[in-house]
């Protein structure tokens, strides 16, 4: 049913149809659907952004708690990363030859990631995860995987929901059905559940001599558990399969050399994509030069893995995340959002907890499981009509400052009031003013 005439962002609305009839699926993401926010009220085109925020093809302007799907770390059309973007367009790209960028922004992976010894690149995470599993295979001569979280579109990964068709349901999301993916795949990407090592261990022993890589997610909203990390690393390696940590959703958010400062742990690979480059298409794999250098052997090659905006716009985006401290900003930014959430929170009287890591906090709603769906629906849908795009979660960015914060917590206040009004009295239906949300992808690390 056409939304178009009721929504309050009639062209989104318009152009999502007409979209719906020329791309399958609508969009590229499915992170970026318009059920995955409040269908009709949120919008779901965008015409340009800066910095923190972003204008809709309805003229509405919004402050970005998604930040771009997390590609986003320093602000949008940050001028220092896109002026050297422009002048690499200007000198010319897609060489015969390669570009001494591609040896620049090695060295500086190398010099900041702990495990990083030798480095490929890719376009995005998905991509980067799956040049991972390859080199992983390849080193090793195993076939299957085990892993935890997310970690994209590729053969390999929904290969586990041909086992059993919900393997990926608290890693991904339910329903997902592996159309496509050749059924001789069948048994060689095998799910754990994050923070339980001897679920873990069982599987490695189930599977002796068999796994190539455990790869995981180390953390994403919340701590990992004291020791879990490593005793995971130990495991793994004295299986020999090889540890590669996906952090392509965490990023450079942690530190300006990742999570694995944070955490204590070095793992033999890591992958990064999203905030690497600050919105632009670029992938890294990284990984020590034993697991690494056997891919000089195996096929991997792209055109387009290593042209040169991806290639040095990663270089600046890492050189000015360091140099600005911007995982300092983020992370105050987000320690100060949570304070004030959570006191507008109880100044209002609605049950709902702003928590997590300081970088990637979370809203969670004190209610059944059923209702909390409809809550962060409306929580979303309120919050949008006020100038706040979003989840009931936030995705920091180092452009988000004081203004946003105000801005947010107002919004924030208002948005509860509603929201326990509507809780109060059995009145959440008549509230909402889209269909509830369809469900985030269920990361077993928050």
């Amino acid at each position: 049913m056409s939304t178009t005439s009721s929504s309050r962002v009639p062209r989104s609305m318009e152009k999502y149809e007409r979209a719906l009839e020329l791309i399958p699926g609508g969009t590229q993401l499915i992170s970026r659907r318009p059920s995955r926010f409040a269908y009709g009220v949120s919008p779901a085109y965008a015409t340009r952004a800066q910095g923190a925020r972003f204008w809709d093809v309805d003229g509405h302007e919004y402050i970005d708690w998604v930040s771009g799907i997390g590609a986003i770390i320093l602000g949008y059309a940050d001028p220092v990363v896109n002026e050297d973007v422009t002048n690499i367009i200007a000198a010319g790209i897609g060489f015969s030859v390669n570009h001494e960028l591609e040896v620049e922004l090695a060295e500086e992976l190398v010099r900041r990631v702990p495990c990083a010894e030798m480095v490929r690149y890719a376009k995005g995470g998905g991509d980067a995860c799956a040049v991972a599993v390859r080199i992983a295979r390849g080193a090793t001569g195993r076939d299957k995987i085990l892993f935890c979280g997310y970690h994209g579109w590729h053969d390999w990964y929904l290969a586990a929901n041909l086992d059993a068709d919900a393997s990926l349901d608290a890693h991904l999301f339910p329903g997902i059905e592996p159309t496509g993916v050749p059924r001789a795949l069948t048994g060689t990407a095998i799910p754990f559940p994050y923070g339980d090592l001897d679920a873990l261990v069982q599987k490695l022993e189930e599977h002796r001599g068999e796994i190539a890589a455990v790869i995981m997610e180390p953390m994403r909203s919340e701590e990992p558990p004291d020791g879990y990390l490593a005793a995971v690393a130990d495991a793994a390696r004295d299986q020999g399969a090889v540890l590669i940590f996906d952090e392509v959703s965490t990023g450079f958010r942690p530190s300006a050399a990742g999570s694995q400062p944070v955490v204590g742990v070095t793992p033999d690979m890591a992958v990064f994509a999203k905030s690497i480059s600050n919105g632009f298409p670029m992938g890294a794999v990284v990984g020590t030069r034993a697991v690494m250098e056997p891919a000089d052997r195996m096929f991997i090659s792209s055109t387009c893995w290593s042209d040169p905006i991806g290639l040095r716009a990663a270089l600046t985006t890492l050189r000015e995340v360091e140099r600005r401290d911007a995982p300092a900003t983020i992370q105050n930014t987000g320690r100060e959002l949570k304070r004030r959430l959570n006191d507008v929170a109880a100044e209002t009287g609605v049950a709902v907890t702003c928590s997590g890591v300081d970088y990637h906090p979370h809203l969670t709603f004190d209610a059944p499981a059923d209702l909390t769906v409809q809550l962060n629906t409306l929580y979303v849908q309120e919050m949008a009509k006020r100038g706040c795009h979003g989840y009931a979660s936030f995705y920091l960015n180092a452009a988000q400052g004081p203004a946003e914060i105000d801005q947010t917590v107002d919004a924030a206040r208002e948005s509860f009031a509603r929201i326990k009004d509507a809780w109060d009295n059995n009145r959440i239906d008549q509230m909402m003013e889209c269909e509830p949300r369809s469900e985030f992808f269920r990361r077993l690390v928050s």
